[in-house]
């Protein structure tokens, strides 16, 4: 009984307030609650980890409209995650064959992952935070993944909902200290698996050896050579410890501007080009500074560019590409669609979905990035060309657009290992400011999407919005018209016709799955992950479903158009019939109603209005608003 309880109305859109009242607290259900309490879900620890407090008797809420059907079980907060553990969970643990993960389970929140917490008092959301003068009977869980939990206290102890609630706000709220980050706790206690084989293991890329083996593997240890100039952090602490620079370039020249201006590798492609990026030099105003660092940056660019041997296409992605801020905005719009507590407030939304969806700019963000990606992979594999990607550190934008290339052009990351090594490379190692991103230390009381704190000093300006049809008008509009008048319509785009080019012919062939790999980038094409995101649509969410799932509703809709226009055809005939009627109606004697076409026609009476003496009394003269209405015969109409 305390494994699946239901307390209240069922799960409608409306469903009717519950009219049972139970003064049966749920502990006291099961007079062997012994026995009951033995079966619950092992809480499971990694190395490091410590249960900071927990709860009993929580109930894990159905997140529909006036329902309180859920699961009983517990809550627990250790200094990683929070964690329900609900008590018919047991039979899932046995089963080996099933696909989850091992760290984080489906009802598992790690701390850094939380979003808002609300809690309800008397049926009223309101935000939790610091200390608490009166406690909620539910609490719900907004994530930055976008998943919402409701956990209902009310049939839970007192001072367990005080502990967890409280130890719950702190440890997600409130400002930490370096030391204080789980992931300390858990290296020091971690075993140090160390493996002699590349290939069957993430490599870290903290060696010198690592960098060579990666070198050797992409086949760029011809042109780039692995350097240890910054081993300490004695250079930069941006930079990495281990790292590639252009075999001709002076390894004394990378303290010279604290590693700016140096062009790091990334990844070599077969044909020997290789994508490189280059964290900006700092704006001087003096002349003289500004002259030094143009010759110095004059002699950088030789080692990457000797025509017409090598050539590079330089991409600027803080002034040609996306800002941080337009970024962030985008995703806070984006979050607010399925940061939903009820299907009711889904459904309000849904008539306004698309609309709503298209000024997020989300998507659009996610088209844009895939095509700059599927850019720089037309000048490496078509035009030969090393590509050097321009930000301000490096750090952001270009760990996007870099991994994007390396998954699409490289089958090494599409592995487990490989992608688990690629995201080691760009960006632990390569520099990305998790703490300040993810604002981990809660420095700042304000919301994160509000912040500013850490966005670079300088932003580029926005580039000019685009609508999110806008290229595929744009191509149709060069194919129609012609390229003079293209340009007048959009002059900036001066490789629009190599990309499409480049990307017309690889979708015209058949796709080869240990290679070259592209994603479609048509608007139709992006779209939201409906399994992940549209939670309150059951078909959405059966676990691998996918196209079956669209399929299978895609055929209830055709039924149901298809019996529609059975009801639609039956309901032409019979008008045809009555229609038919109404026709040897009026070839008969009828008489037009005053309120034709409006009101049915009036069928003639045999027996007359007037007595047979009253239209004697009738002269010629009479006045014509007081006669009869006259008989027409409508079978020559």
């Amino acid at each position: 009984m305390l494994g699946k309880g239901v307390v209240g109305g069922g799960g409608g859109t409306k469903a009717p307030k519950p009219s049972f009242v139970s003064y049966v607290r749920p502990e006291e259900i099961h007079t062997n609650e012994k026995e009951v309490t033995e079966k619950e879900v092992t809480l499971h620890l990694l190395p490091g980890e410590q249960l900071l407090c927990e709860a009993s008797t929580v109930l894990k809420c159905v997140q529909e409209d006036s329902c309180q059907r859920g699961i009983y079980g517990r809550l627990v907060c250790t200094d990683f995650k929070i964690a329900f553990l609900g008590d018919d969970e047991s039979a899932l643990d046995n089963d080996e064959t099933q696909f989850k993960n091992k760290v984080i389970g489906e009802n598992d929140i790690t701390l850094h992952c939380v979003d808002q917490i609300y809690g309800v008092f008397d049926e009223k959301k309101k935000t939790l935070f610091g200390q608490l003068k009166k406690y909620p009977e539910k609490l719900i869980i907004h994530c930055k993944d976008l998943r919402v939990f409701h956990f209902c206290l009310r049939y839970t102890k007192e001072e367990e909902v005080k502990r967890i609630v409280s130890g719950i706000i702190h440890h997600t709220q409130a400002p930490k200290l370096l030391k204080r980050l789980f992931l300390f706790s858990y290296a020091t206690a971690a075993q140090n698996h160390t493996a002699t084989d590349p290939k069957n293991h993430a490599v870290m890329f903290d060696t010198l050896q690592d960098w060579c083996w990666e070198l050797e593997r992409t086949k760029g240890n011809m042109k780039y050579k692995a350097v240890s100039v910054n081993e300490g952090y004695k250079v930069c602490e941006r930079l990495p410890a281990y790292f590639v620079v252009p075999t001709p370039l002076p390894e004394e020249d990378v303290p010279r501007f604290q590693g700016h201006g140096i062009p790091i590798w990334c990844w070599s492609c077969h044909s020997g080009c290789a994508l490189l990026k280059m964290s900006a030099l700092p704006k001087e105003q003096d002349d003289g500074i500004l002259q030094i660092q143009k010759n110095f940056l004059d002699g950088i660019y030789k080692t990457i560019h000797r025509p017409p041997y090598e050539t590079v296409k330089t991409e600027d992605l803080s002034s040609n590409f996306l800002s941080l801020q337009e970024i962030q905005t985008a995703y806070s719009k984006f979050k607010q669609l399925f940061l939903i507590d009820n299907s009711t407030e889904f459904w309000d939304t849904d008539i306004k979905w698309f609309s709503l969806l298209e000024s997020s700019s989300w998507l659009d963000i996610i088209r844009r990035c895939l095509k700059k990606a599927i850019e720089i992979i037309e000048c490496l594999e078509a035009q030969n060309m090393n590509v050097l990607l321009l930000e301000e550190n490096a750090s952001d934008l270009c760990c996007l657009v870099s991994s994007l290339v390396q998954v699409m052009m490289d089958p090494h990351c599409r592995t487990r290992f490989g992608f688990q090594s690629l995201v080691q490379k760009e960006w632990i190692v390569g520099g990305h400011c998790f703490l300040d991103r993810c604002n981990h230390l809660r420095q700042s009381d304000k919301e994160e999407h509000q912040r500013q704190l850490s966005l670079p000093l300088t932003q580029s300006k926005s580039s000019p919005k685009r609508g999110f049809f806008r290229e595929e008008t744009d191509h149709l509009i060069k194919n129609l018209l012609g390229k003079r008048i293209s340009k007048l319509i959009n002059s900036s785009e001066e490789l629009q016709d190599n990309f499409r080019e480049f990307y017309d012919s690889w979708r015209s062939k058949p796709p080869n799955y240990h290679g070259l790999l592209l994603p479609h980038i048509e608007g139709p094409e992006i779209k939201v992950w409906a399994q992940r995101y549209l939670r309150w649509i059951p078909e959405a969410q059966i676990l691998g479903g996918g196209r079956v799932a669209t399929l299978s509703k895609l055929l209830e809709m055709m039924e149901e158009v298809q019996r529609l226009q059975e009801k639609i055809e039956e309901r032409h005939h019979s008008q045809e019939a009555l229609q038919a009627e109404a026709a040897s109606l009026l070839r008969t004697s009828a008489r037009l109603s005053s309120l034709f076409p409006f009101a049915l026609l009036q069928r003639h009476s045999s027996k007359p209005v007037l007595p047979t003496s009253g239209w004697k009394a009738l002269g010629d003269e009479e006045d014509l608003a007081k006669r009869e209405d006259e008989f027409v015969d409508l079978g020559d109409v």
